[in-house]
Order: C-alpha cells, then sequence, then structure tokens
C-alpha cells in the first residue's frame, strides 16, 4: 500500500470542523446550566454532592484522562516510531491499579474535597497544607501550561483561527463550565467528551482495519514492510545492530514517574470525592481502567494507520511531533467531514481536562489555603463557595495568560514535569500518611517541597531542556525524566525527617486513620457507639 500524497486541508477554516465544535459547546454550556441550578454549597461546587456513580465517574476519570497528549500524541509516538511509543501508554495504564488498591478507598474513607485533607488528616494542618497546595498547584500549573499551549497550536491547525484567540476562548468556555456549573458540570463534560473521543477514534480505527481486513496483523506486518522490521519495537529492550538505544535507566524513570505520578496527580485524585463511598470509588478505577485501556490499544491501531495510509513524511510535515496523525489520518481514510468531527472531538477533549484542572486548582487554593491556613476552619458556607469561583476566575486568567505567554514553545517537557512532581511530592507523602504510624508533620512537609524543587531543578538539568530545547551538546543531569531520583530523595526525606522530628500526637492518631481507611466515617461512628455503651 502506498501512502496518500501530502495534501490536507488542516490549517485552513473547515465548516465542518466549527460546525462540530458549537454543537459541542452549545450542548454543554447547556450541561452547566442544568449544573448551576444544582450547584448552590461548596460540596456540590466541589464534589457533585457525592452522588455520582461508580460508571459515571469511570467514564469521567477516563475523560479526565483522555487528554489531547494521550489522543494526538500517542497516536503520533506510534506513527514515527512504532512500538516504542508502547511505554507511554503502558506507563500511564499500569498506574490505575496502584490508584485501585493503594489509593481509592483511603482518598475516599479519609478525605473532603483535596488530597491534601488525607495527609494533613491526623498532623498540624497549616504546615501541611500549605506545602500540599505548594506540590498541587505547581502540577496544575505546568499541566496548564501544556493544555493551553495545545489548545491554541491544535486550533490554529484545525480551524484556522489566530493562536492568542484560541486560547482566549478555550479559557472562557472553561470559565463557565467551572464558574457556574462546578464539579457537576465538569463531570458530565468529561462523560460527554469520553463518550465522543471513545466512539470517534474507535470509528477511526474500524475504518482503518477494514482496509486490511479487520486483521491488525496485516496492518503491522504492511509498516514492517514499508519501515523495516524494527517499527515492531525493540529500539528499547533489545535494539537492532546501528539503531539508537534509550538508556535503560532513563525508561525505568520515565515509566516510574508516569505510573506513581497517575496516583498523585490532583485532579485525578479529586474525582474520588463526587462518588458515595468506597465501594464506588473502587469500581469507577475499575471501569476507568478498561476504559483508557481499550483507549490504548485503539492509539496502537490509528498509529500504525497513519504510517501505513497517510506515511511518515506527510505527518512530519504537517508536525514535526507526529501530533497532526490522527486528523491526518481521519482526512485520509473518511473525508474533510470526518477531519471535522475528529478535530471538534479533539478540541473538546482539551477544554474537559482544563476544566478538570481548573477545578482542582481551586479546590487547593480556596480549601486548603484560605479556609484551613487563613481563616483557621472558620469560613461559613457562603464564604468558601464565594472563594471557591474567585480562585476558578483567578487561575482561569492565569491559565489564559500563560498559555500567550508560552506561545511557540516546546511543551513536552512540562507535562513530563508535571508527572515528575506528582510522583515525587504527592505520592509519597499520601503514601506515607496512610500507612506508616511514624510519619509526622515535618516529614510530610519535607518529602513534599523535596520532591517537588527536585523534579524542577533535575528536569532543568536534564537532556530534556539542555539539548532538546537550549540546543546544548550535553546536560550535566544524564536522564530525561527525574522520577526515578526525585521519587527516592522525596521517601528518603519524609522518613529520616519523621524519625528525627518524632510527633507523639500524629503516631497516637494513626489507629484513627486505619479504622477509617478500611471503614469510613461508620469505623468512627462504631467506635463511639462501644466508647458509649462502655461508659
Amino acid at each position: 500500500m502506498n501512502p496518500t500524497p501530502p495534501t490536507t486541508t488542516l490549517g485552513t477554516p473547515s465548516t465542518t470542523a466549527i460546525a462540530f465544535f458549537f454543537v459541542f459547546i452549545v450542548a454543554t454550556l447547556g450541561i452547566t446550566g442544568w449544573a448551576a441550578r444544582r450547584t448552590k454549597t461548596t460540596s456540590e461546587f466541589f464534589t457533585a454532592a457525592s452522588k455520582v456513580t461508580g460508571f459515571q465517574n469511570g467514564l469521567a476519570l477516563a475523560g479526565d484522562f483522555m487528554s489531547a497528549a494521550s489522543f494526538l500524541g500517542i497516536a503520533g509516538l506510534v506513527t514515527l516510531s512504532g512500538f516504542d511509543g508502547l511505554i507511554y501508554s503502558v506507563g500511564w495504564l499500569v498506574g490505575w491499579p496502584i490508584v485501585t488498591f493503594l489509593i481509592a478507598e483511603p482518598l475516599r474513607n479519609l478525605g473532603k474535597y483535596t488530597f491534601a485533607d488525607v495527609v494533613a488528616y491526623r498532623m498540624r494542618q497549616t504546615p501541611v497544607r500549605i506545602a500540599s497546595a505548594i506540590s498541587g498547584l505547581t502540577v496544575v500549573a505546568f499541566y496548564l501550561i501544556a493544555q493551553m499551549v495545545g489548545a491554541g497550536s491544535l486550533v490554529k491547525l484545525l480551524f484556522g483561527l489566530p493562536y492568542e484567540g484560541a486560547v482566549v476562548a478555550v479559557g472562557i468556555v472553561m470559565l463557565a463550565y467551572v464558574l457556574f456549573g462546578g464539579m457537576i458540570a465538569t463531570t458530565w463534560v468529561q462523560i460527554v467528551k469520553a463518550v465522543l473521543l471513545l466512539g470517534g477514534a474507535s470509528a477511526l480505527a474500524l475504518i482503518v482495519l477494514s482496509r486490511f481486513g479487520f486483521s491488525p496483523l496485516r496492518l503491522f506486518d504492511e509498516a514492517a514492510r514499508m519501515y523495516g522490521p524494527e517499527v515492531l519495537g525493540g529500539k528499547i529492550v533489545a535494539p537492532a545492530p546501528g539503531k539508537a538505544n534509550i538508556m535503560p535507566l532513563d525508561s525505568i524513570s520515565l515509566g516510574l514517574a508516569l505510573m506513581f505520578g497517575t496516583a498523585g496527580l490532583p485532579h485525578i485524585l479529586m474525582r474520588f470525592y463526587t462518588v458515595p463511598d468506597a465501594r464506588a470509588a473502587r469500581a469507577s478505577v475499575l471501569y476507568a481502567t478498561g476504559f483508557i485501556g481499550l483507549f490504548y490499544l485503539i492509539t496502537f491501531v490509528l498509529g500504525f494507520g497513519a504510517a501505513v495510509i497517510v506515511g511518515r513524511d506527510a505527518v512530519k510535515a504537517v508536525d514535526k511531533g507526529g501530533n497532526m496523525a490522527a486528523p491526518l489520518l481521519a482526512e485520509a481514510v473518511g473525508g474533510t467531514a470526518f477531519l471535522g468531527f475528529i478535530s471538534a472531538v479533539a478540541f473538546a477533549t482539551i477544554l474537559a481536562v482544563v476544566a478538570g484542572l481548573t477545578l482542582s486548582g481551586a479546590a487547593s487554593l480556596s480549601h486548603d489555603l484560605w479556609v484551613h491556613v487563613i481563616r483557621r476552619g472558620k469560613a461559613d458556607e457562603k464564604e468558601q463557595l464565594r472563594i471557591a469561583r474567585i480562585a476558578t476566575v483567578v487561575l482561569a486568567l492565569v491559565a489564559i495568560g500563560l498559555g500567550i505567554v508560552f506561545k511557540g514553545q516546546n511543551v513536552a517537557f512540562m507535562v513530563g514535569l508535571a508527572f515528575a512532581i506528582a510522583a515525587s511530592a504527592n505520592f509519597p507523602a499520601l503514601l506515607l500518611s496512610m500507612i506508616w504510624r511514624r510519619f509526622t508533620t515535618m516529614g510530610a512537609v519535607a518529602s513534599m517541597i523535596t520532591g517537588t524543587l527536585s523534579a524542577i531543578f533535575l528536569i532543568a538539568l536534564s537532556p530534556t531542556i539542555q539539548i532538546d530545547l537550549l540546543h546544548r551538546e550535553s546536560a550535566p543531569f544524564p536522564l530525561k525524566n527525574p522520577g526515578i531520583v526525585t521519587m527516592a530523595l522525596s521517601f528518603a526525606a519524609g522518613i529520616v525527617v519523621s524519625l528525627m522530628r518524632p510527633e507523639a500526637d500524629a503516631e497516637k492518631k494513626f489507629a484513627e486513620v486505619q479504622r477509617r481507611t478500611h471503614l469510613g466515617a461508620r469505623g468512627d461512628d462504631d467506635a463511639q457507639e462501644e466508647v458509649a455503651k462502655a461508659a
């Protein structure tokens, strides 16, 4: 099979794409209006009053996680490098069982709105919440920059609109979702987006496979015939003679950051408070794992399909990183109409993810910093909701500003940094607070601050910045992703400082944490009943 000529309508205004886009916007703003009438309290704003079912939350989790980087980025990686793009899919997917068995149930039983609720449960509130806000907002900021810059670049290619106008449009629509509809609107926007993304990607994959007798093996064989057997993998584990090899330690470090970073992303962790109980939290992760696993299998078909049907040279001619592989494939097999639909889905993907990020950032600013640090827990319901909405507006303006400031920059390192910080700062402190009796306030602060600062520092010294971005000949730090080093530093800092600065009150409350972790609020009620009976 010969690839199609490198001709495309990408970069010119598409009536079909714009029509699909406005249909999505109108539908989701309708959802926001419906949600706004049901968002009157802080609990409804941040957690949808914990009335989301496990299946609904599973779809919303999948929608939160299946970002444009997953859809466009992984398809592009597979197009340009074959099965060696597998490491990103596997790393992100393997993170979900970790969330299922280590995080979901304790998080739902111990917390209220943010992961800081869990870390600070048996410790002094102010230091822990300040440190968690620093690490959490850093993750959100870098993720927001990547999404907003990606939105501007995508819309410029997909719709022919100016970059700055695209960034502002994303910010305004996202602000409407979160400001008026809160978590209820964000959840349903994520669900609609997940259904559209899975449906559109599945339809595209089926059209591709129909050209190869619905046999993925025939598609892979054709790719191997066109680009050589190495397209089927081998550069990471067993490189062919004369082929470039990715450092095994770098691959392990990246894998660790992707796996454990998933369990430390604030906007993912926040979703576990939207369900009624721990059982629904576990169920939602199982559903999400299934949806995301299916999605990543589909992206492999799309990546190889683009390599064979469109051609690597045509893909790189439009975008050197291969990010437009899926839209180009849609145009090649389904014409301009299908390209318009896939383009609108890609844009909807960014809108939904930015909404989730903004809501988690607003929760950190209002719930952790304002309510517990500044107001010492004395803010009433009306004040909390007002501050939450003010925080949402501030974050939306910051996101728009950063998206415009970072125009044209390479944002790949920001996504890596977000996962590295989430894995290094949030995950170790979260895990130690739940499983180690001797973990203390100062240990938690040391763990989160060490993880955040070391990740930023080592990323700045890594080949990703020094060679890829600054075009220098070498880098002081050899690994592109510092996860393996920064996670170790974070755990070590938390353990060493906790042993050096023991805290009797935190240790005494550990039994309460264990009871509530397994039984939820019911465990506390049972314990109180036993005390009353004994009295």
